[in-house]
């Protein structure tokens, strides 16, 4: 009898199950393996990432200590050349300085050379009864004082052109300040004092005309730079000046403008002359009035250093 057909079916269904179920097992397995394989995979991947993120924060921490330190290197190498070129600029200021310094101090010189080959040396030299002026000097240019100066306005007085303006600056300032002031004599050539000389002797004796009257050749009056200067109401004479404002007014003020008196009460060379005063320029005139001092009690040497700035 043939096979039922639930026979068949049986046959076909059991076939099936041999095939069907081993599959699916299969499957299941694979598709297990595979969710375990991948998520192993992606935690590798992770630990990977993680391994490189923090290769890579390291890199630039590095990074960034490095550029701060090349900053501050920039930094330094910049202070240090900045202070280098400011020193280099000091240092080339300084000698810049010291060039200028030596050539100012060289052209000094040679103006102050300039200055005393056109000053008279014998102008600072003292004489009354030490140096010798000789028969021939004279100075080298003298002009005539005007009349209105003069207490003889008939007579002629010279004065020594450069130190003529010192002298009608002080004649002008004792008249805006009210007091008479008047030259009663100024330059002597050796030969006028020799005739002066002549007469005192003459008329007062050799001894008592050497207490006043220099010889000739001595006389401050032959430089050209020394007056007689008289005031009104003495009688036109010399004798009593010392009493007057004019020569209290002398006392004060004829420094500021370069005289000084040369011979004070109880010097070593000719009687007290309140009216003879010698022009030594303003410099050495302050420094004897600030000092108390007098033109004679000066060494010579110590004269000479002001013969520069005479006419200054």
């Amino acid at each position: 009898m043939p096979e039922s057909k639930f026979k068949k079916f049986l046959k076909q269904t059991i076939s099936h199950e041999f095939v069907v179920v081993p599959l699916l097992f299969l499957t299941i397995i694979s598709v297990g393996f595979g969710f375990w394989y991948g998520d192993k995979t992606i935690k590798e991947l992770s630990s990977q990432i993680a391994f490189l993120s923090e290769n890579l924060n390291q890199t630039d921490s590095k990074l960034a200590s490095t550029t701060i330190s090349l900053e501050e290197n920039i930094s330094q190498a910049k202070t240090s050349l900045e202070e280098t070129l400011s020193k280099e600029k000091q240092n080339t200021e300084e000698k810049f300085s010291n060039v200028q310094n030596e050539v100012g101090s060289i052209s000094g010189t040679v103006n102050n050379l300039e200055k005393l080959s056109k000053t008279d040396p014998e102008l600072l030299q003292k004489y009354s009864k030490v140096f010798f002026l000789n028969e021939h000097f004279s100075p080298a240019r003298l002009v005539e004082i005007p009349s209105e100066y003069n207490y003889f306005e008939e007579k002629n007085y010279q004065f020594y052109d450069q130190s003529w303006p010192y002298l009608e600056k002080m004649l002008k300032a004792a008249k805006r300040d009210s007091v008479d002031l008047y030259v009663y004599s100024a330059f002597r050539s050796f030969d006028t004092q020799e005739a002066l000389k002549g007469q005192y002797t003459v008329v007062y004796g050799s001894g008592s005309a050497n207490q006043f009257s220099a010889d000739q050749g001595y006389s401050e009056h032959q430089l050209g730079t020394t007056v007689d200067l008289i005031t009104t109401g003495i009688s036109g004479t010399l004798s009593g000046f010392d009493g007057t404002k004019a020569y209290n007014w002398l006392l004060e003020n004829a420094y500021k403008f370069g005289f000084v008196l040369s011979y004070p009460k109880n010097n070593a060379y000719y009687i007290y002359e309140p009216w003879h005063w010698r022009f030594v320029g303003i410099e050495l005139a302050t420094y004897l009035k600030s000092n108390n001092k007098y033109f004679y009690d000066l060494d010579q040497r110590q004269i000479d250093e002001y013969l520069i700035s005479v006419f200054d």
